[in-house]
C-alpha cells in the first residue's frame, strides 16, 4: 500500500466517527430546542444516541419542520389579503355575546386560535354518504359558471372518481377556472392516477407535497374542500371514492358524512384552499373571481367558523379546541370517530368531563379499515371505562365520519380524526357550528348508531386474552406514527 492509502486506512474510521458525532450532537441539540413536546424530543434524542448515523439522517429527513418556516413567509405576503377578508366579512361577524353564556368561553377559544370571527347567516346541510353527497357535488360542478376549487386527500380513478373527472373536464371546457389539489400519497390509491387523467384533459391539478419534497411521506393534506363560484361550499370527512356509495353495494362499503354550505362561511373555505394552492404552486387566487362578495344564506342563520389545523401556523388548533369543548360541556358529549388514539391530555379531559357528571359517549367502529389502529386504541379503554366514559362499538359497514356534539348546541365536523397524526402531522379542516338544529340532526344520527352498537364494559376489556392485550400494548407504542 502507498503512504496515502496507509494514511487513509489509519485515520478514516476515526475521522468518519468524529464527523458523525458532530452531526449527531447538532441534530440532538436542534431536537431539544425546537420540539414542542417532551415526548417528541426524548424520542428523537434517544434514536440519535442509539444510532447516531441512522438517527441523524432520519431526523434531518423527517424530524425538521420546514413547513412552519414557509408558512410564516406566505403569511407575511398575504397581509393585504387578510385585511380585505376582514372587511368583506365584517357584516356577518358574530361575537361571543350573542351565544349562550356557557358557550361564549368556547367561542373565545376558537377566536384566539384562529384569529377569525364567528360568521352568522349560514346554511349547513348534512349529506350522509356518497349517495347524497356526490350527486350534490356533481350537480354543483355542472352548474358552475366561473370557478371550481377542489382539495381532497384521496381521489380514486374508479366509477365515482371518473364521474368527477368528466364533470371537472366539462367545466374546464366551457371556460370555468378549475383548480384541483390532491395529496401525493392519496394519488397512489388507484391506477392510472386521477391527477394524471385530469391533467391530460386540461384541468389545472397539483399534488400536495410531491415526491421531490422530503416531507411528502409524513406531512399530508387530509382536507376535503370544494367551492363552486365562491358561493357554494362542501366539506366534511369524505374522500372521492366509490366505496362511499352504499347504494351500489361496493366491495368495502364505508359510511361518511359531508356538508353543503351556503353563506359567508364559504369565504373561509375558499381562503383555506387559496392558501394551500399558493403553498403548493405559488399561484395566488385572491381576485373577485374566486372571492366574490359574501352573501347571507336565505332562510338560515347558522353561526359557524372554519378551523384549520396542521404542522404550520395552525399547529394544534383542533386539539386545543376539543379540550375547550370538553371543559364547556355541562350535559352531554358525543364523539364519532373511525380512529381513536388520543394523547394523554385529551384522555385526561375525557375522564374529568365524565367525572363532572357529563355523559360522554364515544362511538367507534367494531372493525375499522386499519386493524393495527384498532389494536393500538384498546389499551386506552381501561382508564376511560373506569371513570364512566361510555365506549360503543358499532357494527359494519365501517363509518369514516368525524363528529363531535356538545350539549345539543355545538358541533364540530370535518376531516380530523382523534389521533396524533390528525392533530399534529396532517393538514386538516373542520368547522365548528353553534346551532341547535344542526346539533339535533347530528344527535339523531348518533342515536341511530347507538341503537345498533354494543356498549363496552370494563369487564369486557379485562376478559381480553393476555396475548391480545400484550399485542395491543406493543402497537400502542407506535401511536404517534399510526
Amino acid at each position: 500500500m502507498t503512504p496515502l492509502l496507509d494514511w487513509i486506512a489509519l485515520f478514516w474510521p476515526p475521522l468518519l466517527a468524529g464527523v458523525a458525532f458532530v452531526f449527531a450532537v447538532g441534530a440532538g441539540i436542534h431536537a431539544l430546542m425546537t420540539k414542542r413536546s417532551a415526548e417528541a424530543a426524548i424520542a428523537w434524542v434517544g434514536l440519535i444516541m442509539l444510532a447516531p448515523i441512522i438517527g441523524t439522517v432520519a431526523y434531518v429527513l423527517l424530524g425538521i419542520n420546514r413547513i412552519q418556516r414557509k408558512a410564516l413567509e406566505l403569511k407575511r405576503k398575504r397581509g393585504a389579503f387578510e385585511l380585505e377578508t376582514q372587511r368583506a366579512l365584517k357584516d356577518f361577524t358574530c361575537t361571543a355575546a350573542h351565544l349562550d353564556q356557557h358557550m361564549s368561553g368556547l367561542s373565545r377559544v376558537g377566536r384566539r386560535l384562529t384569529h377569525s370571527e364567528l360568521l352568522a347567516e349560514n346554511q349547513i346541510e348534512l349529506l350522509r354518504d356518497g349517495d347524497l353527497a356526490y350527486p350534490a357535488m356533481l350537480e354543483a360542478i355542472e352548474q358552475a359558471t366561473s370557478t371550481i376549487t377542489l382539495c381532497t386527500y384521496i381521489f380514486d380513478n374508479d366509477p365515482t372518481g371518473q364521474k368527477f373527472i368528466d364533470a371537472l373536464a366539462r367545466a374546464h371546457e366551457r371556460g370555468v377556472q378549475v383548480r384541483v389539489l390532491i395529496d401525493t400519497i392519496g394519488t397512489f390509491y388507484s391506477r392510472p392516477r386521477s391527477s394524471a387523467v385530469l391533467a391530460k384533459r386540461g384541468v389545472r391539478v397539483a399534488r400536495f407535497m410531491p415526491l421531490r419534497t422530503i416531507s411528502f411521506v409524513n406531512l399530508r393534506t387530509h382536507r376535503k374542500i370544494m367551492v363552486v363560484d365562491g358561493k357554494l361550499g362542501f366539506t366534511g370527512g369524505m374522500n372521492i371514492r366509490h366505496s362511499h356509495v352504499l347504494g351500489d353495494h361496493p366491495h368495502e362499503p364505508t359510511h361518511d358524512t359531508h356538508f353543503r354550505i351556503r353563506g359567508p362561511l364559504v369565504y373561509q373555505l375558499q381562503r383555506q384552499f387559496a392558501e394551500d394552492w399558493h403553498f403548493t404552486t405559488g399561484e395566488s387566487l385572491t381576485d373577485s373571481t374566486f372571492f366574490p362578495q359574501p352573501e347571507a344564506a336565505p332562510g338560515s342563520n347558522v353561526t359557524a367558523r372554519a378551523i384549520s389545523d396542521g404542522p404550520d401556523e395552525h399547529y394544534e388548533h383542533l386539539q386545543w379546541l376539543k379540550l375547550a369543548a370538553l371543559s364547556a360541556a355541562t350535559e352531554r358529549v358525543i364523539i364519532i370517530t373511525p380512529y381513536f388514539l388520543p394523547e394523554e391530555s385529551i384522555l385526561a379531559a375525557l375522564q374529568v368531563t365524565a367525572m363532572r357528571g357529563v355523559r360522554v359517549d364515544i362511538i367507534l367502529p367494531r372493525r375499522s379499515n386499519l386493524f393495527f389502529v384498532d389494536w393500538a386504541s384498546r389499551p386506552n379503554w381501561a382508564a376511560l371505562l373506569t371513570n364512566k366514559v361510555n365506549i360503543w362499538l358499532c357494527d359494519p359497514p365501517f363509518d369514516h365520519s368525524k363528529l363531535m356534539i356538545v350539549d345539543d348546541k355545538w358541533s364540530l365536523f370535518g376531516s380530523a380524526n382523534w389521533d396524533p397524526r390528525s392533530l399534529r402531522l396532517n393538514f386538516e379542516f373542520n368547522v365548528e357550528a353553534y346551532d341547535t338544529d344542526l346539533a339535533t340532526q347530528l344527535l339523531e344520527l348518533a342515536e341511530s348508531k347507538l341503537a345498533k352498537s354494543k356498549l363496552v364494559t370494563l369487564e369486557d376489556y379485562e376478559k381480553l386474552p393476555p396475548l391480545e392485550r400484550l399485542r395491543d400494548a406493543i402497537f400502542r407504542l407506535g401511536t404517534p406514527y399510526l
